[in-house]
């Protein structure tokens, strides 16, 4: 795939590193969700997070352009650091990708979702309609500016909230269990573009063959904690670390051996 057909026209991309340090927080004060977490993340790099359920994935992931704000610590994008007088600029910077498309999809159509980001950075109608046209079409959704997110297919509706992020023309692009609920043919297909993407990539998920394909680097968050950060291979063939964190998918690796190898003569 050529990597210009994920740079929307007219949307210069320039990926940035994002750096993580001390971050707690806590939805009550008397429970650590995210517990003093650090993380140096390098522009252009592909970067997962994976990690059981409940261990403060996706809460990590929404103190990436504001949405959720430290007890102590902080996030920096680029050379700006994420703070509340800010948040305009940084929702310019970061574009987050929902697990559920159906909360990042909520205008009448297709057309108006992918262009609602630009509008809004105040942009002509002539490159607004020029970045909806190239984002659909990296998305394969050409043609579909009139229709109802209501009555595509949930695959669609993935690939159209990425689309109004690539709209944006972000740095950081950060998804949230992106792979989950799509058919192998669409995984694959996910994999490619996000492979793709010329921005910062940020990807948290439990689905850790995808993130193998996927990832340069993974960090795996346990109760909250960093428990490790590594190049994806030497993550994943930690077979002690991923039992220790309920992560361990080696059974998928030895059906396949088992499956495809040549039977014995």
């Amino acid at each position: 795939m050529d990597r210009s057909t994920l740079t929307p026209v007219n949307g210069t991309i320039r990926p940035v590193p994002v750096r993580i340090s001390g971050l707690t927080f806590a939805y009550h004060d008397d429970h650590d969700v995210l517990k003093d977490v650090s993380l140096q993340i390098g522009a252009g790099e592909r970067f997962g997070i994976i990690g059981p359920s409940g261990a403060g994935k996706s809460t990590l992931l929404l103190h990436m352009n504001g949405i959720l704000h430290p007890r102590s610590g902080q996030v920096e994008i680029g050379d700006t650091v994420v703070n509340r007088s800010n948040l305009d600029r940084i929702r310019r910077e970061v574009g987050l990708v929902f697990q559920n498309p159906d909360d990042q999809l909520f205008n009448p159509t297709v057309g108006e979702d992918v262009a609602f980001g630009p509008l809004n950075m105040g942009l002509e109608q002539p490159a607004v309609e020029q970045r909806v046209r190239d984002a659909l079409q990296a998305m394969n959704l050409e043609g579909f500016e009139e229709k109802s997110s209501h009555h595509i297919s949930y695959g669609e509706r993935k690939r159209a909230a990425l689309a109004t992020v690539l709209a944006m023309s972000p740095s950081v692009v950060a998804f949230d269990e992106p792979f989950s609920n799509l058919n192998p043919a669409m995984v694959e297909h996910l994999v490619e573009m996000i492979r793709e993407l010329s921005a910062t990539v940020i990807v948290v998920s439990q689905s850790i063959l995808p993130m193998a394909l996927t990832c340069d680097r993974l960090a795996v968050l346990e109760e909250g904690r960093i428990a490790a950060v590594g190049d994806t291979r030497t993550i994943l063939t930690d077979r002690a670390l991923l039992q220790r964190c309920s992560l361990d998918f080696h059974f998928y690796c030895e059906a396949c051996r088992d499956l495809f190898s040549d039977p014995e003569p």
